[in-house]
C-alpha cells in the first residue's frame, strides 16, 4: 500500500548477488498456490534443520484454532480443524512425497490466522502433484544446503515485541544469524520493492524491538530456493534518511 521512491526506498541494486547451480531443474507447472509453497518450503525447512514440528508449523496450528473458533462461535457444526491440523502434523516425518502432501494441508490454515477466515479454502481440496512434491522438495534441500553455508542460524520466526506500532501491529521475520536479518522467498521474479521495504521494516522493527540480537545485524540477506540465488545488502550502504523516513512514514514511529 505504500508508494515508494523509484526503485524502491531499499533499491534492489544495492544487493549483491550469488547465483548457486546445484543441477537440479525445477518443473514448470504446480497445481497448488504460490503461497502455499511458499509456507511449506519455509516450515518444512524449519522442521528439517532441528526446530520442533509443533513449533516449526505453529502458525498452521494457530490458523486451525481461529477456525475452529470462528465455526463454534457462528453455530455451525463443531469445529475440527485443529484435530485435522494435528493428524496432518503426525504425518510429517521428512523428505517424503506424504510428508509434503500433508505440509501443503496443514499450511492452508495459515490465512486463518494471517489474513481472516474469508481466505480460507478446504484444506481437503489442496492435493499437490507429483511435480509439485518434486519441487518443494528440491527447494526445501537448497534451503538446507545454503543453511551449511551461511548458517548457523540464531533465531528463527521470531515476532517483534516492542517493536510494533498503530499502523504495524503484528508480523514476523523468517532467520536471524550473526550479522544477517535473512527472509526467504519463493518468488519466480527478482525482489520487488515490496520484498526489500519488507525487509527494511523488519530490520528497522527489531533495533526498536525486546531483541538484543539486532544490535550486532548489519546485513539484509534474501534467499530464493526456487531461483537458487542470493541477495545481500550491507545495511552501512542505505542512507540514515531512508531509514529514518521508513520508520517514521511506514512504520509510526514517532
Amino acid at each position: 500500500m505504500v508508494k515508494q521512491p523509484y526503485g524502491g526506498y531499499l533499491n534492489k541494486k544495492q544487493f549483491d548477488v550469488t547465483a548457486i547451480d546445484d543441477g537440479e531443474i525445477l518443473n514448470e507447472v504446480e497445481n497448488i498456490h504460490a503461497s502455499l509453497i511458499g509456507l511449506a518450503v519455509d516450515y518444512l525447512t524449519r522442521f528439517m534443520i532441528g526446530t520442533s514440528v509443533e513449533e516449526a508449523f505453529k502458525i498452521s496450528l494457530k490458523g486451525a484454532l481461529c477456525l475452529d473458533s470462528f465455526l463454534n462461535n457462528a453455530s455451525r457444526k463443531k469445529g475440527l480443524a485443529l484435530k485435522n491440523a494435528n493428524k496432518l502434523l503426525k504425518g510429517i516425518k521428512g523428505l517424503d512425497d506424504e510428508s509434503v502432501s500433508n505440509v501443503c494441508k496443514l499450511v492452508g490454515y495459515d490465512v486463518c490466522f494471517r489474513a481472516g477466515i474469508m481466505g480460507y479454502k478446504p484444506v481437503e481440496e489442496i492435493n499437490p502433484d507429483s511435480n509439485t512434491i518434486g519441487n518443494i522438495l528440491i527447494m526445501v534441500k537448497r534451503s538446507l544446503a545454503f543453511w551449511k553455508e551461511y548458517g548457523p542460524i540464531i533465531k528463527e520466526g521470531f515476532t517483534f515485541e516492542g517493536g510494533y506500532t498503530d499502523i504495524v501491529s503484528w508480523g514476523d521475520g523468517d532467520y536471524l544469524t550473526k550479522d544477517t536479518l535473512w527472509d526467504f522467498k519463493v518468488s519466480k521474479e527478482e525482489p520487488k520493492s515490496k520484498y526489500t521495504l519488507q525487509l527494511l521494516m523488519y530490520y528497522c522493527m527489531g533495533c526498536h524491538s525486546i531483541h538484543p540480537e539486532f544490535k550486532k545485524i548489519d546485513k539484509l540477506g534474501i534467499f530464493n530456493p526456487r531461483k537458487n540465488k542470493v541477495y545481500v545488502a550491507n545495511i552501512s550502504s542505505i542512507s540514515s534518511e531512508i531509514i529514518e523516513k521508513v520508520s517514521q512514514e511506514v512504520i509510526g514511529y514517532k
